[in-house]
């Protein structure tokens, strides 16, 4: 065999210690080279062009771990989605063993255009428009400060408070969980999450991975001055064919009653954060639980407020679920002052009524959207499943050409400058 023949390729792997399954890299990646099953997520080889465009925005750094390998020998996506730690990086003796000529290079991988760069709408992405990059004035944010590797270990907190926050229904149930941290420290700000650790192991006897939950709390705690945190947790209790499930996180979180312990790791997050500037407009565009970090920063808002130090930044929530009765913190929204927070809810399953969607409420509400897409103090704000993203993007590119704004210039405008924020799973 010619030596030269073998390829040697830098391979993408992504970190199982360290990774908290968030979905960013997946969401973010422009090729669909990366997939998930229950436990990991992978990168195929076949399809990864090393563009890098999931590595700034891992929460982790588990996304930017690389090994040298023989192209013929590069690990399949069912080899990665059965581990529990990275393979070591092969020695040149190895690499020789398998017919790698001492001291070949990687070969330099294809590099592709972004979707978006092609016309057409078939070509939209809508996660190339999301900033990685936080507003110019947040404050700093403590990312990693536990967790199972490379961060000291996990952290422990106590169960204060746990009261379910829609009407109970058939096939969901959302809580508000207050967790405590007692004297350790652990800073915070709005916009970041952190893991829950489950108890236990799963079906294969290992311990089970932690779930990413975004922080529904202010900076300065669920109770004000209290070294706490609070978050919103959905548990399905069945699917779409109506059989019963019960999530190992969620249905644990849901369960949990004063007094129990978690086991926490994180914070995590450095660039889904709120603008510190007091006359900086506030655009949050969320469905379900993804209500969290907007919960978290209307209620720092409203706290800058009653103490005196907030100017009058606008700050706008469009708030989509099913139904009223599925949709977190209904009661306690109404009751917010109407010249605090202008709020726009809607409803896709409501008996009797068209179905709507926040983007169609967008779109009612383009003679408003329009001034702020422009004004460079306006930050955007997107959080829920997966399947919104393209419509908000979509409604946010409509209402910039009805009102003659370029879109190209203000999409790019908005990632650069940490303007536009996409969070969905």
């Amino acid at each position: 065999m010619d030596l030269s023949d073998i390829q040697v390729i830098r391979q993408h792997l992504i970190d199982p210690e360290i990774c908290i399954r968030c979905n960013t890299c997946e969401a973010t990646c422009p090729v669909a080279a990366i997939t998930h099953d229950s436990r990991n997520y992978v990168v195929d080889a076949d399809k990864c062009n090393a563009c890098m465009a999931c590595i700034s925005p891992c929460p982790t750094g588990s996304i930017d771990n690389w090994r040298t390998v023989p192209r013929p020998k590069a690990y399949s996506t069912a080899e990665q989605l059965g581990w529990d730690e990275l393979p070591a990086e092969l020695s040149p003796e190895q690499l020789a063993e398998q017919g790698v000529a001492v001291g070949a290079e990687p070969m330099p991988e294809a590099v592709v255009s972004l979707p978006g760069a092609v016309s057409g709408e078939a070509a939209f992405n809508s996660a190339q428009y999301g900033a990685t990059v936080p507003p110019w004035s947040a404050a700093h944010a403590y990312t990693n400060l536990y967790g199972a590797k490379g961060a000291g270990k996990t952290i422990t907190a106590t169960v204060t408070g746990n009261v379910r926050v829609t009407e109970v229904g058939r096939d969901y149930d959302t809580h508000h969980i207050v967790l405590d941290f007692g004297a350790s420290p652990f800073p915070v700000l709005e916009g970041q999450s952190i893991g829950i650790v489950p108890p236990g192991v799963d079906a294969a006897g290992r311990p089970h991975h932690a779930r990413q939950y975004s922080l529904a709390s202010a900076r300065n705690g669920e109770r004000p001055g209290y070294n706490n945190i609070s978050l919103t947790i959905k548990r399905v209790l069945e699917d779409h064919q109506g059989n019963p499930v019960r999530g190992v996180a969620s249905n644990y979180m849901c369960d949990l009653q004063v007094g129990d312990k978690v086991e926490v790791i994180g914070p995590f997050g450095a660039s889904f954060l709120m603008p510190n500037h007091p006359r900086s407009n506030i655009v949050m565009i969320c469905t379900g639980t993804g209500s969290a970090p907007m919960r978290a920063m209307t209620e720092w808002r409203r706290r800058l407020r009653k103490s005196g130090k907030f100017e009058g930044g606008k700050l706008i929530l469009f708030f989509g679920a099913r139904t009223k009765e599925e949709l977190p913190y209904f009661g306690p929204l109404q009751n917010l002052p109407k010249d605090f927070i202008d709020i726009h809810f809607a409803f896709s399953r409501t008996p009797g009524q068209p179905k709507r969607y926040v983007q169609d409420v967008m779109r009612d509400r383009a003679a408003d959207l329009a001034p702020l897409l422009a004004d460079p103090s306006t930050y955007f704000y997107v959080c829920g499943l997966k399947s919104m993203e393209e419509g908000v993007v979509l409604a946010l590119r409509d209402v910039a050409q009805q009102a003659g704004l370029s879109w190209e210039t203000l999409g790019a405008a908005l990632k650069k400058d940490g303007r536009l924020h996409l969070e969905t799973y």
